[in-house]
């Protein structure tokens, strides 16, 4: 009986639905039925709470001024701010409500950014250029044991001379190196070396002079030819001239930028030429090329213009040729010559070649044939001839063929 009344109860709710003449709430309708809901008439009215009363300072307190330690600092508007600790003119530390004026100032001055290094454009270059070319160079081939020893045996150079290796190193002349070890100023290996012959490797040994180390690389062979300038003398120990050695300051300035990692080389003159005397001089660091190319036994000609006073006739070209004595040997030129005259020179000038390189060797084979030189000039060394374009004080480096034009073989 309950199954039937709930049966009948459901069937009377649809058949009252289905009849269009009743009617029925609006939720109760189907939503096909309802109407279109317009936002635009909805209103919205939203209010937020009430903010909360900011606390007011105490009446007692002034703006910007200095606050005691017992109340804390309030800004004009309410807010709390941390205190600034700062010592006054008095000495002592007082509480402030607003940074201190030397660092606000400090703060403006302040950079925020590190400055940019300047490039130079040209070194720029020149770093980009090896740079590609390093990369283009294979590197070099490692050698074995056997290549390294075979190269050492045959190629490099054999140990020298203690002396001659401080000389080579810039330390003194060769007399000088040779003081210095026998005043026991030189260690070798950690001992004092008192013989200049003793055989030394500067790559090997640990050599010490005055404390200082010498360096492992000796300076490269320098070999230059300088048109020297009257008033010049050619060694350094003199005061009361200016030396040949002073025209190369420039030349040792620029040697590190040229000569990269290289110890500066010692330079001396090989033979000399004096105060009065102009032209070709050679200067280098290479001992054995000086003592040869200086040695009367070398037979180097070496060909001097001078220019006399007065009249020149035939028996003083005979006298010169005949020869005089100097430091008790006969010495005779190789060729004596006057010049043609030259419109702009009022002078006679004589050309003279000797081989024997004597001191003052010119100067008295004139003097001895009764004339007097006005000017001396050295124009060539063995085969080698002072270029025209070369002015005073100036050098020019020399090649290996105008090396073995003097009879040097490296």
């Amino acid at each position: 009986m309950g199954a039937l009344s709930s049966l009948h109860h459901v069937s009377t709710s649809l058949s009252l639905l289905t009849k269009p003449s009743l009617s029925l709430p609006p939720f109760l309708r189907p939503i096909r039925s309802l109407p279109p809901i317009t936002f635009s008439s909805l209103e919205f009215n939203i209010t937020f709470a009430p903010p909360k009363p900011k606390p007011k300072p105490p009446p007692n307190l002034k703006r910007d001024t200095v606050l005691d330690s017992e109340s804390p600092p309030i800004h004009p508007n309410g807010q709390f701010f941390i205190p600034w600790i700062v010592r006054g003119d008095d000495g002592n530390l007082k509480l402030q409500a607003h940074p201190p004026a030397q660092l606000i100032n400090a703060l403006a001055d302040a950079k925020t950014q590190n400055p940019k290094k300047k490039v130079d454009k040209a070194v720029k270059k020149k770093k980009e250029i090896s740079a590609v070319g390093n990369a283009s160079v294979d590197p070099p081939p490692k050698l074995s044991k056997a290549a390294r020893r075979f190269y050492n045996e045959n190629f490099r150079e054999p140990p020298q001379r203690l002396s001659k290796v401080l000389a080579a190193a810039g330390v003194a002349s060769r007399r000088g190196s040779e003081e210095l070890i026998f005043d026991g100023k030189v260690t070798v290996n950690g001992s004092v070396c008192n013989a200049p012959q003793t055989r030394v490797d500067p790559a090997k040994d640990i050599i010490y002079v005055n404390g200082n180390r010498l360096p492992k690389r000796l300076p490269p062979k320098v070999y230059l030819a300088l048109n020297k300038p009257k008033g010049y003398i050619c060694s350094s120990g003199e005061k009361e001239f200016r030396s040949v050695l002073d025209l190369f300051e420039d030349y040792l300035k620029r040697w590190d930028k040229m000569n990269p990692g290289s110890p500066k080389p010692r330079l001396f003159t090989v033979g000399r030429l004096d105060v009065a005397t102009t032209g070709l001089i050679i200067v280098t660091n290479d001992g054995d090329f000086a003592q040869k190319l200086s040695h009367p036994s070398s037979n180097l000609h070496k060909e001097y213009i001078a220019t006399i006073d007065g009249e020149v006739k035939k028996r003083h070209l005979i006298a010169i040729s005949e020869g005089t004595e100097i430091e008790g040997i006969h010495c005779i030129p190789d060729s004596v010559e006057l010049l043609p005259r030259q419109p702009d020179l009022s002078r006679p000038r004589l050309r003279i070649v000797v081989h024997e390189g004597r001191n003052h060797e010119v100067r008295e084979l004139v003097k001895n044939a009764g004339l007097e030189i006005h000017a001396l000039k050295r124009v060539r060394i063995g085969g080698f001839r002072l270029p025209a374009d070369l002015g005073l004080g100036k050098h020019v480096e020399l090649k290996q063929s105008n090396l073995r034009a003097m009879g040097w073989k490296s």
